[in-house]
């Protein structure tokens, strides 16, 4: 059973609470350009997951047949809840070396981008994340948790962090000494240097504790979100690979053959003497600390918006539909949903050119849904077409209707 898939839901119905909170209290946590992005990275990691899962789940299997020193039996409960307290604790090194190390920070770096902090921030996930993280996983492999306990605790450990990206739940007393909380967690996705680098628990705060990672939040330095090199942008895509081509530019440019090679397993941060020399990087000054945005107008954000809603949907598909999928309809429909994922975060950003790129991705849909059903991506019927036909002509209308304000910023 496929956890994730049927919190979906659950996880959108809090949003709109969360939202409803915002008003009631006066406070604007959420930017629908930031939310949209985050949102995209959300459906672009679990569309990309059905492609990738075979890494970790093929690595895991493999572990627990021939490395294994004990068989647990997954019909006892003492199992399934040492192989939750065991999981989280992986978690824990997984994710602090997401922080100290390189190639994992560029992984991970995705779910720290967002310079706000709601429940649309804790389904920003990285698509990058499968080449690695295995590794860190493969203790419980050997101790003997079965694979469907392993599965199953993994899903219930990433359900837990969704409730506690709010900014809406104060400092909750006894609770947080054993368990991460929204306190505690908030001052993990800060870039203020008291607060950077902390927190690293999914589940459990005591890790943190024990190995001299955590930091109490203090109401005399507010927390102020995002990554101390803003990714600048609302694209997904370069939201996923910003950090990995950072690193290929300066093992490209170093004279050392030796720092082009270790670059990528050295502390988060670490360039090439040379290279940073020649190319220095500008820090956020904090003081000085803008969030970034493009202006859009009602009749873009309308259009935006619809359009992600589709997508999404399109996604939740492909999760429900992904088992029973043969592989070429599985990378079709991926393609799909990164492309039109690709262009809005293109008209998010409200770049010349966005509108003709928006009519090509329009235009597209057409053999996309012959190839579709030649693929059994799904059966298209009569309505199917009139359906997809209505969707294009309507999307043409708004796209018309928006046309002024995209070619307000193109022709400037």
């Amino acid at each position: 059973m496929n956890l994730i898939l049927y919190a979906v839901p659950f996880f959108f119905v809090l949003i709109a609470v969360e939202l409803l909170a915002d008003r009631w209290r006066k406070v604007n946590t959420y930017r629908l350009s930031d939310s949209i992005n985050s949102l995209s990275t959300g459906v672009l990691s679990t569309t990309s997951g059905l492609l990738t899962k075979g890494v970790g789940l093929l690595t895991y299997a493999f572990a627990l047949e021939h490395l294994s020193l004990l068989q647990l039996s997954p019909d006892s409960p003492w199992v399934w809840v040492f192989a939750f307290v065991l999981y989280d604790f992986c978690y824990y090194w997984l994710h602090r070396m997401g922080h100290e190390r390189n190639v994992l920070w560029a992984a991970h770096s995705v779910h720290h981008q967002s310079e706000e902090y709601n429940l649309s921030t804790a389904l920003r996930q990285t698509s990058t994340g499968f080449l690695l993280s295995w590794i860190f996983y493969l203790p419980l492999a050997v101790l003997g948790v079965p694979l469907l306990v392993f599965i199953s605790v993994a899903a219930l450990n990433l359900l837990y962090q969704f409730w506690v990206h709010t900014r809406h739940i104060p400092k909750l007393g006894g609770f947080e000494w054993v368990f991460v909380t929204p306190s505690n967690h908030r001052v993990h996705h800060a870039q203020n240097p008291v607060y950077m680098d902390r927190n690293y628990g999914g589940v459990f705060i005591v890790w943190d504790r024990l190995f001299g990672s955590f930091q109490e939040e203090l109401d005399s330095v507010p927390v102020i979100f995002g990554v101390t090199t803003p990714l600048a942008s609302w694209n997904p895509l370069w939201a996923n690979v910003q950090f990995y081509a950072q690193l290929a530019a300066d093992a490209r440019r170093t004279e050392s053959l030796w720092d082009a090679l270790r670059i990528w397993f050295m502390r988060t941060g670490w360039r090439p003497a040379d290279v940073a020399a020649k190319y220095p990087l500008g820090k956020t000054d904090l003081s000085q600390f803008r969030k970034f945005e493009v202006p859009l107008s009602r009749s873009q954000q309308v259009y935006i918006t619809v359009q992600f809603a589709i997508h999404a949907a399109l996604g939740s598909y492909l999760m429900g539909m992904g088992d029973s999928l043969a592989p070429p309809a599985l990378v079709l429909g991926w393609v799909w949903v990164t492309v039109g994922l690709f262009v809005l975060g293109v008209a998010l950003e409200n770049r010349p050119g966005a509108i003709r790129l928006e009519c090509a991705r329009l235009v597209l849909n057409l053999p996309l849904m012959g190839l579709a059903q030649a693929l059994g991506l799904w059966v298209v019927s009569p309505l199917g077409w009139v359906t997809l036909l209505t969707y294009v002509l309507l999307s043409a209308m708004g796209l018309y209707c928006a046309r002024e304000h995209f070619n307000r910023l193109a022709d400037s």
